[in-house]
């Protein structure tokens, strides 16, 4: 066959497959426009998905005639100044989406000048060109796309359901609102206006309040500000606190020099920066904006310029890891305020199942009017245990119990001063079940799992110790011998410097065994073979590929959780307010390591709403 010229037509529907993926897309690439035209204001429609019809329109400022005609040409555009694809300053700047949506859809653009009287009109039908038309439109340009791949059949078959494709419109349109805050934006799909963003300021306030809509109450409550700068790389935006995670990456937005993008590398950074502070399985919340050179970032490796690529990519990690460590870390104690508001929902929705059931005056009883012809008394050994599992651990704490004291309350009968409970974790109360300290504050009540509290501190005494030359050891009267496996043994033998700098010291005794000799001093009087299997499980899961310094913070974490107060130990009232007050100075205190939290706060107006005080 011999080679042959393409029509334009044919290179038109080639390059829309590119570039065009599904209606969410078009609906990128021309807000895109409107965003880069100068629009403060900006109206998206979508029918049938986007398959059917989209419109964009914005009051942004217009095109002439001369424009409007290049606008449906390839690779004619107004946003790349001498031709430099290393200094692109806009969003959109191929040319190629106007021209290519036109190839496999009808396309009709209407737009209008500030200082022109009367406005223009195009219509390119699946890649036929119209003449140029006069038209009444205000000024700014409308772009409407109707019968979205009718000159592609094909690429129908690949379309999901009509929810889907507006779900993705949807999310297209979130992220390019998240990057502009000053821009009011609307989205209708199909009969019902299913996103209205009023204008805002262009700060922080006015990023928080536009993330705050989007992402929810939940983010603006737990959102941590982040703004710094190294090497001309500017990183800002607000990153939730590590309580606050989620099953998917789907709450994790980027953005560079005001463009969405989904960068391996940045989101690798953001794990990084997180750590053991997040559960395993679990994804960090953040909205991250990365401001630089133009030069210093290609956003030309991709199609659809989903990805961009850093020429300096090792500061960019830095960065990322250096300013979202700080942040979190004056965070201090603080956790998530979704913790205690789940709280309360649960106890809310257990009580009112509990006394329901039971029919003593509420749910279907006498209080309101229903029958209890058949209601069975209300018994504590008899009802259903609605309470919610342990905080760390999940331990069903046993309210069966409930003819004896299942709290120890004498911190409530010791004299503390009353500015005690100013502070943010307030003054200890009582213990619950030898697990909870139950604290108050002046507008609260705090629920510290002890365990977990005092694990994240030990972990944190440990780095801190490690990064000053090593922990402090305390030598075992007697060795302690652990037998095992003998490649086992080689393998801990193998990692003994490492483990010395850790404050463990152990060595080979025999083919099949350890003897460990010295202990980190801060663990105590602790399981000294649990721990080293827990140890050498941790080592064997990565099959000794790594070095074990790698790993260090990973071997704190289970060292710290075996010299941590475990639950069921009684604390009297001067130790809870010392785990108290330690909590208060130590960063990241509110998870532990293992990324569950270490109390929940619940305000004192909303247990007296739960009680109908209120």
């Amino acid at each position: 066959m011999p080679v042959r010229q393409l029509s334009p037509e044919t290179i038109n529907r080639i390059a829309a497959g590119e570039v065009i993926e599904r209606p969410a897309s078009v609906v990128k690439e021309l807000v895109e426009n409107s965003i880069d035209a100068g629009a403060r204001a900006i109206e998206v429609v979508a029918a049938g998905g986007g398959l059917a019809l989209i419109r964009v329109t914005d009051d942004g400022s217009g095109m002439g005639r001369d424009d409007l005609r290049l606008a449906i040409e390839r690779h004619a555009t107004s946003k790349l100044n001498d031709e430099d694809l290393f200094n692109i300053a806009t969003l959109g700047f191929r040319g190629e989406a106007l021209p290519s949506i036109g190839s496999i859809a009808m396309l009709s653009i209407r737009t209008r000048r500030t200082a022109d009287r009367n406005g223009l009109e195009i219509s390119v039908d699946r890649g036929a060109r119209s003449e140029i038309r006069p038209s009444a439109v205000n000024p700014g340009t409308s772009v409407e796309v109707r019968d979205l791949f009718s000159a592609t059949p094909a690429r129908l078959k690949f379309m999901k359901s009509e929810r889907a494709e507006n779900i993705a419109i949807s999310e297209t349109v979130k992220r390019l609102a998240m990057a502009h805050p000053d821009i009011a934006i609307t989205l209708t799909t199909g009969e019902r206006a299913g996103l209205v963003l009023p204008a805002g300021k262009n700060d922080a306030d006015g990023l928080l309040k536009r993330l705050g809509r989007i992402m929810g109450r939940e983010f603006l409550d737990d959102a941590l500000a982040l703004d710094g700068e190294r090497d001309g790389i500017r990183i800002s935006g607000f990153a939730g606190l590590p309580t606050l995670h989620r099953q998917d990456t789907a709450f994790q937005f980027l953005f560079v020099n005001g463009r969405p993008v989904r960068d391996r590398l940045i989101l690798g950074a953001l794990r990084a920066a997180y750590g053991d502070l997040v559960p395993k399985g679990r994804h960090p919340v953040a909205a991250l904006f990365f401001t630089l050179d133009p030069r210093e970032v290609d956003v030309n490796v991709h199609p659809t310029k989903a990805e961009v690529r850093f020429r300096d990519a090792g500061a960019v990690r830095s960065l990322i890891i250096g300013g979202l460590r700080a942040t979190l870390e004056t965070a201090g104690h603080r956790a998530s305020v979704a913790g205690g508001a789940r709280t309360l929902e649960t106890l809310a929705r257990s009580s009112g199942a509990a006394y329901g059931a039971a029919g003593n005056g509420y749910g279907n009883g006498h209080g309101h009017g229903g029958s209890a012809r058949n209601a069975t008394p209300w018994h504590p050994t008899t009802s259903p245990r609605p309470y919610p599992a342990g905080f760390a651990e999940a331990i069903q704490a046993p309210f069966d119990g409930l003819a004896t004291p299942s709290a120890d309350t004498r911190a409530a009968t010791e004299l503390q001063p009353d500015s005690i409970r100013a502070r943010p974790l307030g003054a200890a109360r009582a213990q619950l079940h030898e697990t909870y300290i139950v604290a108050e504050t002046e507008n609260s009540v705090i629920i510290v799992d002890q365990h977990a509290a005092h694990e994240r501190l030990v972990y944190e005494r440990m780095k801190a110790m490690l990064a000053n030359g090593g922990v402090t050891r305390q030598g075992l009267l007697i060795p302690e011998i652990i037998e095992m496996e003998a490649d086992e043994a080689a393998l801990l033998a193998d990692c003994s410097h490492e483990l010395a700098e850790l404050g463990l010291v152990l060595e080979q005794f025999g083919p099949g065994a350890v003897a460990v000799r010295e202990v980190p001093a801060l663990l105590g009087d602790t399981d000294v073979q649990g721990l080293v299997r827990d140890l050498l499980g941790s080592v064997l899961s990565e099959g000794g590929t790594k070095p074990l310094r790698d790993r260090l913070e990973a071997v704190c974490a289970s060292m710290a959780c075996h010299g941590s107060v475990r639950a069921g130990r009684r604390l009297s009232p001067p130790e809870m307010n010392a785990l108290l007050r330690e909590m208060e100075a130590t960063p990241l205190a509110g998870q532990c390591n293992h990324g569950r939290p270490t109390y929940v706060e619940l305000k004192r107006t909303d247990i007296e709403r739960l009680f109908g005080r209120s």
